[in-house]
């Protein structure tokens, strides 16, 4: 198929991106590069706009022929979002209507998007089922949620199909050593470890060391960026109009901050001194995904479960791009 990728020069985008070419479909990427990178895309697949310039968008799903989406534009550091709700409920949700509406403009009914955990909220239970009640505590996991909803509507009335892929901790990077994960500025826990490695942090912080958790430090579920590329691929092809997917996709495997640190430590071979600091209010002590629905449906099975394996492809990129993409 024809694939547009929104938001392909981004940290999961240029990874599926590349699922997607290697599968043997014709790929383009569309995307502004406000957080993308110039060298995570192919530079004759790279058109460089916004998802708000309708005619733009919807000239390239015409003349690209397009036949399906994959979405993955939108902005998603969670405090930001409660800082200044007003560029996520633009950005989020705008763009991504703005998106739904060129691809009825354009007879593009196919359409994978890239949701979240943040949508659950805080969970009643965990491991997290799709059943379990959708009640956002930010404007982040808000907007995501709003669009799942949308994208039920537009299933209903235009005859959409779709997949809203819920996905928890995203980490790793390509094992080729070329696509990693670089964002400014940087919230995610491994990336933020090895920059303590790399001589660019002087210690990385450990948010609570009193959770109900065994070594008293939170813990996460983290999918490698390959995996979820993987599953979004495996979703493209279950697409049917009117009906829509709603799938988790995490590992099932908790890792605790303090686990992951000493892995980024054994990966690079540095000591990676850490200080204790205050809760963060708002995170829960355990997010773990329940990812059977996606197992059953997709035929999905994570490659990498093991946090060691996943650092390793992380601190092969991060060493080799210390600068991350502006080292090219």
């Amino acid at each position: 198929m024809n694939i547009l990728v929104s938001g392909g020069a981004g940290y999961v985008g240029s990874h599926a991106a590349r699922w997607l070419a290697r599968a043997g479909h014709d790929v383009w990427i569309y995307d502004n590069l406000s957080q993308g990178h110039r060298g995570a895309a192919p530079p004759d697949r790279l058109i460089v706009a916004e998802l708000e310039d309708r005619e733009t968008l919807v000239r390239t799903m015409t003349e690209k022929r397009i036949d399906a989406v994959m979405h993955f534009a939108a902005n998603a550091l969670v405090g930001e979002s409660v800082e200044n709700p007003s560029k996520y409920y633009n950005n989020n949700i705008g763009g991504s209507i703005a998106l739904l509406d060129a691809m009825r403009s354009a007879g593009v009914w196919r359409i994978v998007f890239s949701s979240t955990t943040a949508t659950y909220g805080e969970p009643e239970q965990v491991p997290i089922t799709e059943q379990e009640p959708q009640k956002p505590i930010n404007p982040y996991g808000f907007t995501k949620l709003v669009i799942e909803r949308a994208l039920e509507d537009y299933a209903r009335a235009y005859g959409f199909g779709y997949a809203a892929l819920r996905y928890f901790n995203a980490a790793g990077a390509s094992p080729d050593g070329d696509l990693g994960e670089d964002h400014t500025p940087e919230s995610h826990l491994i990336p933020l470890v090895l920059q303590v490695a790399l001589g660019q942090r002087e210690a990385i912080s450990i948010f609570g060391e009193d959770w109900p958790t065994p070594d008293g430090t939170c813990i996460r579920d983290y999918v490698h960026v390959d995996d979820l590329a993987d599953a979004h691929l495996k979703a493209l092809e279950l697409l049917r109009p009117g009906e829509g997917l709603k799938l988790n996709l995490g590992t099932g495997r908790g890792y605790s901050v303090r686990e992951v640190i000493d892995a980024c430590r054994r990966a690079s071979g540095h000591a990676i001194p850490a200080k204790s600091a205050p809760r963060r209010p708002g995170d829960p002590a355990e997010l773990i995904a329940d990812s059977s629905l996606a197992k059953q449906v997709l035929g999905w099975t994570p490659k990498y479960t093991d946090i060691d394996a996943i650092v390793e492809t992380a601190w092969r990129w991060h060493k080799s791009h210390p600068r991350g993409y502006n080292d090219a």
